[in-house]
């Protein structure tokens, strides 16, 4: 366990520096990235712990980028994960060096993944092989051996964790997960990029930022009517307050109607970094409290409180103890008197928008022209109806949009009559919704809108859930397919978040709902669907008085801990008791009432068993058990009475194996098994299901028609069971190796997307499956047989190559009509000798035309292509990374061959030129964007031989690190060229003497804002003879570059530059 004492200048709370990043993960991919590591990069996210994982947006091998370097200066900890072939890497070293380099050592945690600390601190075992092999490499500097040692050795002897004084896995990612919520404070909050600050919202924003600022003021009230604004509002003045420095941490928590005095505790303890252990209510606010005292500066947001609460019984301390810390509370209202009750100091109104801006937005979110005076003056009238209130403006503006002039003036008769008839102020934004609703296409999107009131308020909802939802109730039936509904789903969440009835989420796959909208989609539910919600209510008992006429009840995320012996609700289609972890078990007779179940959810309880009642639900399409970790196979078999059922999904259940009586669910469309630990399928299971659409079942499955354990003859399910289903579209999964392919099938599948990994275990129990890519991931293709070859290798649009001898069958697959939708190819191992061999095959036509990102990495190849390519070959080719090709010829793209490519990435390569003077011929097809280099010693110019001018004429970005380029970087024609450049870092490159070689004349880079020059001995210039002129430069960092004397006015910049000296000292110290 790391030391308090270790980390104390770290988290000191005095002052909380705006960091980019908590974490920052250094790890051996090989060894531990689809284990330990990215658990611990999960947990801590989820946590709110801004985690950089160094291969979140960078491959296996890629150099250390700026990117990479900026993501480690601008974490607060790195926690450094010492594997067993951690040593081997020259990368994982090379990143270890820098992170000893940028990051005091009292950031810097240790995990010692299987390895003893002394082997790592003395180069012991793997680590002594793995550095004898460095010293022998002509790659490798006995100098920069010697820093990767050094850094070994004063990391091994830092406190950390140890994986053998840990009993499980989980327990050692517990602890570091508690220990850094406990030294992080994660932001809570974030401005809206989208936010719009019209003259209401401005006042309003200027008055709380004046409140803020007031020593006398710790309590402020914004109250406004719903759907004005007041969330979104005081997200963005608290992030601004943050960023000006008022205060260092700003938390969020939202009190809603349903007052949840725990949720509230533990999202506020959250984005502290405390995890409340107390059970009960007022032990968790005493514990919050002593949390809150023990910070000064907090700002404390309390959103969408109703009625008066005392703040104590959440755990804030009292105003004159705040105010003692130099903290404050704001909080946001629908009603004034909440203000007064709560004593707020400070009452401010956000008020409607004036009748001009109001127009403004309505206009904008219209989509249409208002000229013709007819519709100027209708459109007027409807933006008036909506009583200047964004959300409502919004989402009428977009309903009614490009329909003709009738219904214009029919929406705006409808909206003065509701309005009269509801003059409150709810009334006002509910009756606007409404129109919006009824305006949505058909009953599909209504039924789905519908669907997503059923989850708690401030959800974030998944899409997929959604989705399998609105599959259980019976919507999209026109669809042939479920990826075909899936596609309609997808457009129908589109065209809502479109019509301002949900809103995007900050997590990928989700969706939100404001909840003035999500309470008018609940009177619409309940007046015209008959649905009953109580979703997040904190309910301890089951409802009482159900009426008999309800077709859905959502009871998710409450705690109930006790069914009704009977439910009675004979129209009952959807019931959803997820995440009712209290509820154990269900009564024998609990579904013997007459009901016409159709989607039931038991996600996340803890039911041990079904009971028998359960084969009454004859009519149930779909059934989540995600997530029941006690339920066992001989509790799930009754599940094959229910002939109906089309989705089962038991994700993340702890079943070792899947029950015979699956077989009986004929009707069956998806089957999700994803994730646990399940090692048993009975033969002949799979293979009923043949009306199968989509199988998910990355899990501990993959050994297929392998012989169970203790069962005699017993096998498990064969992949042939799989080929067989003549629905299956979609499917992920895990296989062992190439034998368990079969050799021939009676059909070829029909397998449009799909993830199976072979050679390897890897599962992910997440709904990370992108729908829209495909991948495969394989060691080799020698043992496929032809149908798998054609029926997977043509669709393939993503392969990872591992281990591979030679690729020279890429063409012959190519020209067989596979790889054809071929994209990103990575390929990796040193036993690769040829990538691509245009003389031993040639290809008849070009190759690879849709390839746009090529990734190789510690490969023995000696260039891209043996011969040329026909013409048009990797045309669309768009991003390269060349990383350990310790072969490669001295040129690295001799040739012209990829002129479309925006992105290039080399390292750790003997090359001696980037591009030949062939490359160069044509400089009008550039499109180079970016372009970084680092580690090679052995290069002398970008260029074999003059460059043409244009040659770099699109050119953003350029990073150059430790590169023994001489003398100029580039000559005085190029330069006058760079007219796209807006970021350039040259860093360890000795011999480097000129940025622009010297010439008469001015040299104009206008774009370039980042300059940043670190390690340059050699680089010289002074004022009197510095002929570069940068008039858009913002910021210059200068580190350790001695005989570079150049201010910041000298680049004659119109903007203030920020001039960056601050490593220059620590640099100097550590080399010492």
């Amino acid at each position: 366990m790391a030391s308090s004492s270790q980390i104390a200048c770290a988290s000191s709370h005095s002052s909380a520096p705006c960091w980019t990043y908590d974490v920052f993960l250094s790890f051996r991919g090989v060894d531990t990235r689809k284990g330990i590591t990215v658990d611990i990069h999960d947990r801590l996210n989820r946590r709110g712990i801004k985690t950089f994982m160094d291969d979140q947006d960078l491959e296996v091998g890629d150099a250390i980028s700026p990117t990479l370097l900026a993501a480690i200066k601008e974490s607060r900890f790195a926690i450094v994960v010492l594997s067993q072939n951690y040593a081997s890497s020259a990368w994982c070293l090379e990143e270890l060096r820098e992170i000893c380099l940028l990051m005091e050592d009292n950031r810097i945690l240790p995990l010692f993944y299987h390895v003893d600390p002394t082997d790592v601190r003395y180069q012991k075992r793997s680590f002594e092989e793995a550095f004898s092999k460095h010293e022998t490499s002509w790659r490798h500097e006995s100098e920069k051996v010697k820093q990767w040692k050094a850094a070994l050795n004063k990391v091994a002897g830092f406190s950390g964790w140890n994986t053998n004084d840990y009993k499980t896995h989980k327990e050692l990612v517990d602890v570091i997960v508690e220990f850094l919520c406990s030294k992080v404070v994660p932001d809570a909050i974030e401005s809206t990029g989208d936010f719009d600050a019209f003259e209401a919202t401005r006042q309003a924003m200027d008055e709380v930022m004046k409140a803020f600022k007031d020593d006398e003021i710790t309590a402020i009230g914004v109250y406004g009517m719903g759907g004005v604004g007041k969330t979104t509002m005081v997200k963005h003045v608290g992030a601004h307050g943050r960023k000006s420095g008022i205060f260092d941490y700003v938390i969020m928590g939202v009190v809603s109607q349903r007052l949840d005095y725990r949720k509230i505790q533990g999202t506020l303890a959250d984005l502290l970094g405390v995890k409340l252990e107390e059970e009960t209510e007022i032990g968790r606010a005493v514990r919050l409290r002593n949390e809150i005292m023990r910070r000064t500066k907090i700002l404390i947001i309390l959103d969408d409180i109703w009625e008066r609460m005392d703040l104590s019984d959440i755990g804030i301390p009292s105003y004159k103890e705040l105010r003692k810390c130099k903290s404050k509370v704001l909080l946001t209202t629908r009603i004034r008197n909440v203000c007064h009750a709560m004593k707020c100091q400070e009452k401010i109104n956000l008020n409607i928008l004036s009748k001009e801006d109001s127009w403004t937005l309505f206009v904008r979110n219209a989509g249409r022209s208002f000229e013709s005076t007819n519709f100027d003056e209708v459109g007027r009238k409807v933006a008036r109806e909506c009583c200047g209130l964004p959300i409502a403006l919004i989402a009428v503006a977009r309903a009614l949009g490009d329909k003709d002039l009738v219904e214009w003036k029919r929406a705006a008769q409808r909206l003065e009559k509701s309005q009269a008839a509801n003059p409150d102020d709810y009334g006002e934004a509910s009756n606007c919704i409404k129109l919006s609703y009824d305006y949505l296409k058909d009953e599909d999107y209504k039924s789905y809108f519908l669907l997503c009131c059923l989850f708690p308020e401030d959800d974030e909802v998944k899409i997929e859930h959604l989705f399998r939802y609105a599959i259980g109730k019976g919507l999209f039936r026109d669809a042939d397919t479920l990826e075909e509904a899936r596609e309609r789903a997808d457009s129908v969440a589109t065209h809502l978040k479109h019509s301002c009835l949900l809103l995007d989420s900050d997590t990928d796959g989700c969706v939100r709902m404001h909840d003035v909208v999500r309470d008018t989609a609940i009177q619409i539910a309940q007046s015209e669907d008959g649905f009953l919600v109580k979703a997040g209510c904190r309910l301890v008992d089951w409802p009482r008085q159900l009426h008999e006429d309800y077709s859905a009840i959502s009871l998710m995320e409450n705690d109930i801990q006790k069914l009704p012996e009977k439910l009675v609700c004979p129209k009952l289609q959807i019931l959803s008791l997820k995440n009712n972890i209290w509820i154990e078990k269900i009564p024998e007779t609990f579904f013997q009432g007459p009901n016409e179940l159709t989607v039931l959810d038991l996600t996340s309880t803890s039911i041990a068993l079904l009971p028998e009642s359960f084969s009454l639900l004859t009519n149930l399409q779909a059934l989540y058990l995600d997530g029941c970790q006690v339920l066992t196979i001989n509790k799930i078999s009754i599940l094959g009475r229910l002939k109906k059922l089309e989705i089962l999904s038991m994700r993340n259940c702890y079943l070792k194996e899947l029950s015979r009586e699956i077989g009986n669910l004929t009707n069956l469309r998806m089957l999700d098994i994803t994730g646990g630990d399940m090692n048993t399928i009975s033969s002949k299971v799979i293979s009923k299901l043949h009306k199968l659409e989509e199988l998910y079942m990355q899990c501990g499955f993959h050994d297929w028609g392998s012989k169970v354990r203790g069962e005699g003859e017993e096998t498990n399910a064969s992949f042939d069971e799989v080929t067989s289903l003549s629905n299956l579209r979609v499917l992920e999964v895990c296989i062992s190796d190439a034998e368990c392919i079969p050799k021939d099938v009676k059909f070829n599948p029909n397998w449009v997307k799909f993830d199976i990994c072979i050679g390897r275990d890897r599962y992910k129990a997440s709904y990370a499956f992108s729908h829209n890519s495909i991948s495969l991931m394989l060691d080799t293709t020698s043992s496929f047989p032809d149908w798998f070859l054609n029926v997977v290798m043509n669709k393939t649009q993503r392969i990872v190559w591992e281990g591979c001898q030679r690729l020279i069958k890429i063409f012959v697959d190519y020209e067989h009509g596979r790889l054809q939708e071929l994209k990103h190819l990575s390929v990796y191992g040193d036993d690769c000798y040829e990538l691509m061999n245009a003389l031993t095959w040639v290809p008849k036509k070009p190759v690879f035309e849709n390839l746009e990102k090529l990734h190789l990495s510690d490969v023995d190849c000696h260039e891209l292509c043996v011969g040329d390519l026909p013409v048009g070959s990797l045309f669309n080719l768009q991003i390269l990374k060349v990383h350990s090709c310790l072969n490669w010829g001295n040129v690295l793209l001799p040739s012209v061959l990829l002129p479309n490519l925006e992105e290039l990435n080399c390292s750790f390569i003997n090359i001696e030129y980037v591009f030949g003077c062939e490359a160069l011929s044509e400089p009008k097809q550039s499109k180079l964007r970016k372009m970084e280099l680092s580690n090679l010693y052995t290069v002398r110019s970008i260029c074999d031989g003059p460059a043409p001018p244009a040659m770099l004429q699109t050119l953003q970005s350029l990073s150059i690190k430790e590169c023994s380029l001489q003398g100029s970087l580039f000559t005085s024609d190029v330069a006058q060229c760079l007219s796209q450049l807006n970021y350039l870092n040259l860093e360890h490159c000795s011999s480097l003497e000129r940025i622009v070689e010297a010439s008469n004349k001015k040299i104009i880079i206008p774009k370039l804002k980042e300059l940043s020059l670190t390690g340059l001995d050699m680089l010289y210039y002074e004022s009197a003879t510095f002929d570069i002129e940068c008039p858009s430069l913002e910021e210059l960092s200068i580190w350790n570059c001695p005989k570079f004397s150049i201010s910041p006015s000298d680049f004659h910049s119109s903007k203030q530059v920020q001039l960056n000296r601050l490593f220059e000292s620590i640099t100097r110290r550590r080399r010492r």
